[in-house]
């Protein structure tokens, strides 16, 4: 498989219960072995399909009004939501100070209308929803991965380390991923030498030969959001082997109030995550994404599963 790497499967500890609480419970699971591409899609890979198939993403398509009642109208035009970093110290409390919605914001013009991806042709590809990822993975011949599948995979065999490279988050002063180093959202160091997006494979692989399975962007999962690891697969009697949270139990998503759209599981972590806000970048950290959610920091990558290789 050009440019995936082969997880060989096997059982791990999934989840944390030293963070937050939706890592809960750790417990035990196993999945079979997968392809798994080695880097997150590119805009140049991204922009490949789009012209071989005229692919247009949600983001640049106007929303349904029957989606989202209630709704300010003139909201209801292509975009996406840009990080928007602050020139001072605000509320943690009002995600809206950084976050904005533009108009013309897509894949295509990370930052808005104006922007553009010279330059960032080996940059993951941002302002992806959930059915656009899988649209890319369709036409690729590939699938995306669970979030046990993810998360094996991003361990890189390191079992219940808090990282994926280990449990130091910079060993030796050396910074291991594209996260946010100082005060979120308004102070931006960079210490790692980004405070956008990296190029794929500027930090090390984990164990797995894997690259930005911490940081950089979100990906998405197959797997619905549940507020907590699934109750039926933690007591289940044996260990529970290539666990799927269904479309069937969607009914377990905290939608919000009056928009009944369901969440995908997004991994990894981005960019934007720091310690004061979002200690995310982590293989057992997860987050519940809308699946028509476009963003500046929501990418993705895919896998192929072993009777599909």
């Amino acid at each position: 498989m050009r440019n995936m790497v082969w997880i060989p499967g096997g059982t791990f500890l999934m989840g944390s219960d030293n963070f937050y609480p939706e890592e809960s419970p750790v417990h035990r699971v196993a999945v079979d072995g997968f392809w798994m591409d080695e880097q997150q899609v590119t805009n140049a890979e991204f922009r490949r399909f789009a012209q071989e198939t005229g692919y247009v993403t949600l983001a640049e398509r106007p929303p349904n009004p029957s989606d989202y009642p209630g709704i300010d109208p003139t909201l209801l035009v292509p975009g996406s939501l840009v990080f928007q970093r602050p020139s001072r110290r605000v509320s943690l409390n009002d995600y809206r100070l950084w976050w904005a919605y533009l108009p013309g914001a897509c894949w295509k013009h990370p930052e808005g209308p104006t922007s553009t991806l010279n330059g960032r042709e080996r940059h993951p590809v941002v302002h992806i929803a959930y059915a656009d990822a899988e649209a890319y993975a369709a036409w690729a011949g590939k699938q995306l991965p669970t979030e046990a599948e993810w998360e094996f995979a991003a361990r890189g065999g390191l079992d219940g380390a808090a990282y994926v490279w280990g449990d130091e988050f910079a060993p030796k002063g050396r910074m291991m991923a594209n996260t946010w180093q100082g005060e979120f959202p308004w102070q931006n160091l960079a210490t790692d030498g980004y405070e956008g997006t990296s190029p794929v494979r500027t930090f090390p692989p984990n164990g797995y030969g894997l690259y930005d399975m911490a940081g950089n962007v979100w990906e998405w999962t197959s797997d619905f959001f549940t507020p907590r690891h699934p109750n039926e697969v933690i007591k289940s009697c044996c260990i529970p082997r290539n666990p799927r949270v269904e479309a069937a139990e969607q009914s377990l998503v905290g939608n919000l109030p009056g928009i009944d759209i369901p969440r995908k599981v997004l991994k990894g972590g981005s960019h934007l995550c720091a310690p004061n806000y979002c200690l995310r970048y982590r293989p057992a950290a997860r987050q519940g994404e809308m699946v028509d959610s476009a963003a500046s920091h929501i990418g993705f990558r895919c896998i192929v599963r072993e009777q599909n290789s």
